[in-house]
């Protein structure tokens, strides 16, 4: 081992993806103890009980804090690293695993570790995060993407739903709300640009994903210093249909009614839209947001253009 600081803690949610992946965390334990790191497990049943454990153990003097999860444990880590400055290591053991997949982390247990414990014998990377600031004035850092739209309204309800598992929760959630689909009148402050419009979808992104896979930013960068902003004029019901199969390859964005811009700093307006960010909930509209460059450290194996 040629890293001379060991230790790590390991933060781990059981009941990610439901639980159907709750040996994982012991499985990396093992495998980080193995490989000659001194790791400090932190399990709870919650993740609010997970918090409540790092926030007694974690300090910058450890080498990294690792989470087991999913996106919502990638968020938090992203909180805890971002604050203590220490760097991230993420084993995707979730529904969505976004962040994993921009970072070219493998989706498979085995080859995750390996990756892993690899890369924490060198450098971490430095990537860029977003920050959303709204009425709570409490900074709420997050790494993929901010969504406050109907894509929003879809997340709040698939957080709700308990079957099925993985990513046709989120379809069933978008089905359940495209019944009552319709555009909100947004007022949205770019780079200082204000402008008002209705739209059925707003995003504002640091990496290409969310909702496990689906490219709504392909080409959106995790080191340019730049936010993607991502907004959907209005479309029938129908026309939202043949649109959403190709979020997942990217190739809505020759849509007309699509919009992607790059922006350093984003304000949305908006009545009665809370937003969500990695998939957990940040807070009700107005939402400053801004991009972080080159702070989150993290342990990757290489930045992924094509992960699936």
């Amino acid at each position: 081992m040629g890293a001379t600081n060991t230790k790590l803690v390991v933060a781990i949610n059981p009941s990610a993806s439901f639980g159907k992946n709750a040996a994982v965390g012991e499985q990396v334990v093992v495998g980080l103890r193995d490989a000659g790191w001194d790791v400090i497990a932190a399990q709870a049943e919650s993740l609010e009980g997970v918090k409540r454990v790092l926030e007694g153990i974690l300090d910058p003097t450890f080498r990294a804090l690792v989470v087991v999860g999913g996106d919502g444990m990638a968020h938090m880590g992203v909180d805890f690293c971002v604050r203590l400055g220490i760097p991230l290591g993420v084993i995707p053991s979730g529904t969505g695993n976004d962040l994993a997949r921009h970072l070219g982390i493998p989706l498979d247990l085995d080859d995750a570790l390996r990756a892993l414990i690899h890369a924490l014998e060198g450098e971490p990377l430095v990537i860029d995060h977003g920050l959303a600031r709204g009425g709570d004035s409490l900074p709420h850092p997050f790494a993929c993407v901010l969504s406050a739209g109907f894509d929003a309204i879809v997340n709040e309800r698939a957080n709700r739903l308990r079957f099925p598992k993985g990513r046709h929760r989120y379809t069933l959630a978008l089905l359940i709300e495209l019944i009552k689909l319709r555009p909100l009148s947004y007022t949205l402050e770019i780079d200082g640009v204000k402008e008002t419009g209705k739209y059925l979808l707003v995003a504002v992104a640091n990496s290409r994903s969310f909702g496990g896979g689906m490219k709504v930013t392909p080409e959106a960068s995790l080191q340019d210093g730049r936010l993607d902003v991502f907004t959907l004029r209005p479309l029938s019901r129908l026309a939202f249909l043949r649109i959403y199969p190709r979020v997942f390859a990217g190739t809505h964005v020759s849509d007309p009614r699509v919009s992607i811009r790059q922006a350093e700093r984003v304000t949305i307006e908006c009545e009665r839209v809370v937003a969500y960010a990695d998939g957990e909930a940040v807070g009700p509209l107005p939402l400053d947001i801004s991009v972080i460059p080159g702070v989150l450290k993290v342990f990757a194996p290489v930045l992924a253009r094509d992960q699936d």
